[in-house]
């Protein structure tokens, strides 16, 4: 597999339970021509068990682990800032870039996402499509995963 292909083939977790932003996202993806694979979760309790390979997670297979993860953090059973908490709980899923995609500008809400282990903190705005490419040329094409 090319080098190319590989980083192609990097899946973005996108934890986001507003339709209208997911969809957003999507077409932003599109027009950024980001071919990568993407899986919606829409709350932070299913993030959690997609990420630990719990119940209809479990094969790897089909369920891989991401190459970044982009959090809201309003979300509904466990919040964004509770996921990032459980995330630290596991030394393979600490590892994996976590970008807080959020319409919160708060300082407090940016300080407990970064001590939490927020990777990076994005604001929510009309220019989702250059934030897409931003996340793609970073994320995915010059960043060095780890292994998990």
């Amino acid at each position: 597999m090319s080098e190319q292909s590989s980083i192609d083939q990097r899946l973005v977790l996108v934890v986001e339970d507003n339709a209208d932003d997911v969809l957003l996202l999507q077409r932003a993806f599109q027009k950024a021509e980001l071919v990568n694979p993407i899986q919606v979760l829409t709350d932070g309790q299913q993030a959690v068990e997609y990420l630990t390979g719990e119940g209809k997670y479990s094969d790897r297979d089909l369920h891989p682990l991401p190459a970044v993860i982009l959090v809201d953090l309003k979300l509904p059973k466990l919040s964004g800032f509770e996921l990032l908490e459980r995330l630290r709980e596991y030394p393979h899923l600490r590892r994996i870039p976590t970008v807080v995609l959020t319409s919160s500008r708060e300082y407090r809400d940016v300080r407990e996402a970064y001590e939490l282990g927020a990777n990076s903190y994005i604001v929510k705005s009309d220019r989702v499509i250059e934030m897409v490419k931003a996340i793609q040329l970073y994320w995915l094409k010059l960043n060095e995963l780890p292994e998990t």
